[in-house]
């Protein structure tokens, strides 16, 4: 893979996901309280004293699932940390989902929700998901309640036909969804609003599993929930 591929990748990226949302990062935020059911499950099930990752943050609403886990949650977006961080006792830092700062082979359990699918091409979005299992702790594939640690991916799905935005088989993959965010009225009683567009790989049936695959993974459990794929994945032994 030429250099002037990813540098272009990321340029892209850059302007598409990470500018807009440190511009969108307080709207957002106000819109995203509820832990979604299985990561809620995920989190709560984990033993008590099991120290892992949030790995694309946004603003930290999964780390008070779980109060007898720790947690180190990082994300790209300096204000979407600083909003996380309010989350004591975890750990928040800035960082790239491609160049992660953490220790690898150490950690018990990862989450990444709607994360990987904001990576424009197919090698960045295995390379990311890569750098996630390799934070884990190695476990024999053979075991089916494996020892090591467990990351939890989560995607959006382009099997949507039954949501609002509609799609399905056959249409796009890479999409822009609009993100608007309204202003207080003026003086004159008039609200403006300004739409930003945020770039998505819409996963299709399997393909998650295919990445975590190629990624060095295996999966231990996924299936589909509101409009995104999701697994379970382990990292194994061999791979240490």
């Amino acid at each position: 893979m030429s250099s002037g591929y990813n540098d272009a990748a990321g340029d892209y990226e850059q302007e598409h996901v990470h500018e807009v949302y440190q511009q969108i990062a307080s709207h957002f935020s106000s819109t995203r309280y509820k832990p979604w059911p299985i990561v809620e499950r995920f989190l709560r099930d984990l033993p008590s004293g099991s120290i892992g990752l949030d790995i694309g943050c946004g603003n930290g609403k999964y780390l008070a699932v779980n109060p007898n886990v720790f947690i180190v949650a990082s994300d790209r977006s300096e204000n979407l940390v600083k909003i996380a961080s309010q989350h004591q006792p975890h750990a928040t830092v800035v960082a790239d989902n491609l160049s992660l700062p953490h220790q690898i082979s150490c950690y018990d359990f990862a989450i990444s929700v709607a994360v990987v699918h904001h990576l424009s091409n197919r090698p960045r979005r295995i390379q990311a998901i890569r750098a996630v299992l390799d934070t884990l702790r190695p476990q024999p594939q053979d075991e089916r309640n494996p020892l090591g640690g467990k990351a939890l991916i989560f995607v959006w799905a382009l099997e949507q036909r039954t949501s609002r935005r509609g799609w399905g088989d056959g249409d796009e993959q890479d999409v822009m969804v609009p993100w608007v965010m309204k202003s207080s009225s003026n003086d004159h009683g008039v609200q403006s609003s300004k739409t930003f567009n945020r770039y998505y790989h819409l996963y299709h049936q399997g393909e998650l599993e295919d990445d975590i695959v190629e990624a060095g993974g295996w999966v231990i459990e996924s299936g589909y929930e509101k409009d995104n794929w999701w697994a379970i994945a382990g990292r194994p032994l061999r791979s240490a």
